[in-house]
């Protein structure tokens, strides 16, 4: 079986992974506008209505408006922005957050593209919220580097323009991301998590950590206990791994290049304090990589088809 996908936004940075990952395929078809015709509204609109599936790796404004555009119940759509992540009657595009949520995946008509951060922060904390190990109404924080791909062209030309960019930068200091209302969402909890993002120069590559207090929770997990319930959520993941907990350090670039996620559980016995560790591509399971996981799903296709392991 074939199926046609046209990706909305196609020469963008996440538009331009995907592509890499579905060339080749004979399973896939790519409806491709020329270059004359990319912001031509009656070409994109006849493309976003012919496509079996439509990726949208568009700023959030634009997503909306392209889902606008469909005027059929046959197209089905992955959006890669942030415009939908916690929109009712979207599906969350995130098929090892839940137990069945592959499943609705298969069967969904508009997913919605998890963002980096969340990926990263959601893989660590809601299997120990939902295992009662951290509880619901816990005041969290997550702490965050991204290589700076993650900001698209205008950041990609800034760093690679400047003489000096700076190593590291913190931003969102605003707290106002909007990445946490998703993480809120998803994870299921009480309070919006405190988010400190900040971005290194590296191209990609991402660290995500949540600091927990073990022993001030009702429960007082110890670490073991609390990688074996990470362990047990994904273990039949062929993306999501259990690292080395014994590291003495942690690499932004650990997995990049790469679709996977690698969760680590770091800490003090003795304290009963955690760093709960995750690494991943941005561009990978942060974004393309997802998406073309997603797509896999939705077609019927082996999941993991055309990604890197």
């Amino acid at each position: 079986m074939t199926v046609s996908v046209f990706i909305d936004g196609a020469e963008g940075t996440t538009g331009l992974e995907i592509r890499e990952r579905l060339a080749g395929r004979d399973d896939i078809a790519i409806i491709q506008l020329d270059e004359a015709l990319r912001k031509d509204i009656t070409a994109r609109t006849q493309a976003l209505n012919d496509a079996d599936f439509v990726i949208l790796c568009l700023p959030d404004d634009a997503a909306r408006d392209a889902v606008a555009l469909i005027a059929n119940d046959r197209t089905r759509v992955i959006d890669a922005s942030s415009a939908h992540r916690v929109t009712e009657g979207w599906t969350y595009g995130f098929p090892e957050l839940e137990p069945g949520q592959q499943a609705m995946i298969a069967e969904a008509k508009r997913v919605s593209n998890p963002g980096c951060y969340p990926t990263g922060f959601l893989a660590l904390v809601r299997p120990l919220v939902r295992a009662g190990l951290v509880p619901v109404e816990w005041p969290l924080s997550v702490n965050a580097v991204s290589g700076y791909s993650g900001g698209g062209k205008a950041m990609i030309a800034n760093y690679r323009d400047s003489a000096t960019p700076p190593a590291a930068r913190a931003y969102g200091l605003g707290l106002a991301h909007k990445h946490v209302a998703e993480m809120q969402k998803h994870a299921r909890i009480e309070h919006p998590p405190l988010f400190a993002p900040s971005v290194a120069n590296t191209y990609r590559g991402m660290i995500v950590e949540v600091p927990l207090p073990l022993h001030a929770f009702s429960r007082r997990p110890s670490l073991h206990v609390c990688e074996a319930v990470l362990a047990e959520a994904y273990r039949d993941s062929p993306l999501i791994h259990i690292g080395d907990n014994d590291a003495k350090t942690v690499a932004i670039e650990a997995d990049a290049g790469s679709d996977r996620l690698t969760l680590r559980v770091c800490g003090s016995v003795d304290t009963g304090q955690a760093r709960f560790i995750a690494t991943l591509d941005n561009l990978g399971k942060g974004a393309a990589g997802a998406a073309v996981q997603n797509l896999n799903i939705m077609a019927g296709f082996d999941p993991v088809a055309g990604l890197t392991l």
